[in-house]
């Protein structure tokens, strides 16, 4: 990964992150490693677990940043939301994405909640 797309990606999980810490959100993690993958943010609402992915973009000629969101990565997500009850099991694990396109001042950000369901 060049580093102006790690930078590109960072910028856009801090703008994630602060998204939803204004609209009620707790934090409990950036980057959480597992042994499936990484979780760009977990957060907490209420009694809800939410694992956040974040995608980046710094234009929108190849779409959306949430149109990145691939079967497979679909897959390893509800693979991490499974994992994840486990540890929270009186809670409900949801699926959101962030989609953030850094062309616009300021950045644009799309929330998707429950994006990813089986």
């Amino acid at each position: 990964m060049t580093f102006e797309r790690k930078s590109t990606g960072s910028y856009g999980e801090e703008l994630a992150a602060k998204h939803f810490k204004k609209n009620g959100y707790k934090i409990i993690a950036r980057n959480f490693k597992t042994k499936i993958g990484e979780i760009d943010i977990l957060a907490r609402q209420k009694k809800d677990i939410i694992i956040v992915e974040v995608k980046t973009k710094s234009g929108r000629e190849l779409g959306e940043g949430y149109e990145m969101v691939n079967y497979f990565k679909r897959r390893k997500l509800l693979q991490l939301a499974k994992l994840l009850q486990i540890e929270y099991p009186k809670s409900v694990i949801r699926i959101d994405i962030i989609s953030v396109d850094t062309s616009k001042e300021p950045p644009a950000i799309r929330h998707f909640e429950s994006a990813v369901e089986e």
